[in-house]
């Protein structure tokens, strides 16, 4: 089985989970999984696919998945979650007001509502060995590393490798392989 096949399964798995976890009402029809609600699978999904700096990978206990701005996930993110490790580190979620606490954050999130504020965002993290994800039209191009997009209806993302490899990160060909597109530069 290819690498691609082994990733798109894993994915597959965290989606399911995802529509689990929306549907725990058994007497209640079943939600279909948002855009929101496969965002939020991704972001968990991303922490095994990234190589963070020797200096920062042993650091804590913990690995943080931040949200900067309007939360957009709920608590959808908080149960997906919830007893994970990677590791041996305990995933947490925490959500930011501004880019003043960004320790312990692997991921950044940076939700639409910062659009105008994306440049400030941006430059508070470009030397920190941070993961940036946003959905925001043009993230990418922008400096940030992985844009969500929506294709046929299903939500896809783009890399910017240069972006990652700039503060240090290392992205795995499995990511890169699944990836709508990837910008070297």
């Amino acid at each position: 089985m290819d690498k691609v096949t082994v990733l798109a399964r894993k994915i597959a798995m965290v989606l399911f989970s995802v529509v689990q976890a929306l549907s725990l009402d058994l007497n209640a029809q079943p939600q279909k999984a948002t855009e929101h609600d496969v965002e939020a699978a991704y972001l968990l999904n991303f922490l095994k696919f990234i190589q963070w700096p020797a200096s920062v990978a042993g650091a804590s206990n913990t690995i943080g998945i931040c949200v900067l701005g309007r939360d957009p996930f709920g608590s959808v993110l908080d149960m997906l979650v919830a007893g994970q490790q990677i590791d041996g580190r305990t995933v947490m979620v925490r959500r930011l007001a501004g880019t003043n606490d960004l320790a312990g954050c692997r991921v950044v999130f940076i939700d639409s509502s910062e659009n105008a504020r994306l440049p400030m965002a941006l430059a508070a993290l470009d030397s920190l060995p941070v993961l940036t994800v946003s959905n925001i039209p043009d993230f990418i191009s922008r400096g940030g590393m992985i844009q969500f997009v929506l294709k046929e209806n299903r939500v896809r993302f783009e890399i910017n490798v240069a972006n990652a490899e700039r503060v240090g990160l290392s992205l795995s060909a499995r990511l890169l392989n699944v990836a709508l597109s990837v910008r070297r530069s």
